[in-house]
């Protein structure tokens, strides 16, 4: 996948879930996604290749860097709980797709009930 595809697929993608903000407080280039003022996203615009940062469980991480060249260990994070997926021929639509969602659905569960959103879709 190239750069301007991923980063593109990565803020769709990120935009659309419910309660997601978009925001830029390290500067122009990394758009950073948060759901009730947490982050789930954090998307390099301007690096090469792309970089999209997401939340994952540990041993998903580890299996997720084990299997696709183009997924590493958060970059600037922590690296048990944090990956980075970089644009190269490894990472697909769907496998990005899901780890945004993956990622959104990690920090939503931490909320507190009463503080998670609601998906008026459903």
């Amino acid at each position: 996948m190239e750069r301007q595809a991923l980063a593109a697929l990565a803020l769709r993608v990120a935009a659309g879930l419910p309660a997601a903000t978009q925001g830029q407080p390290f500067g122009e280039g990394t758009e950073v996604f948060k759901v009730v003022g947490k982050v789930f996203a954090l998307v390099n615009t301007q690096s090469n290749p792309a970089c999209v940062t997401l939340k994952c469980a540990p041993p998903h991480a580890r299996a997720l860097v084990e299997q696709y060249a183009g997924v590493i260990p958060g970059y600037h994070m922590n690296k048990q709980h944090w990956i980075s997926i970089t644009a190269d021929d490894s990472a697909d639509e769907t496998l990005v797709e899901d780890l945004i969602g993956n990622s959104y659905d990690i920090v939503v569960g931490l909320l507190p009930r009463d503080r998670r959103p609601l998906d008026t879709a459903e």
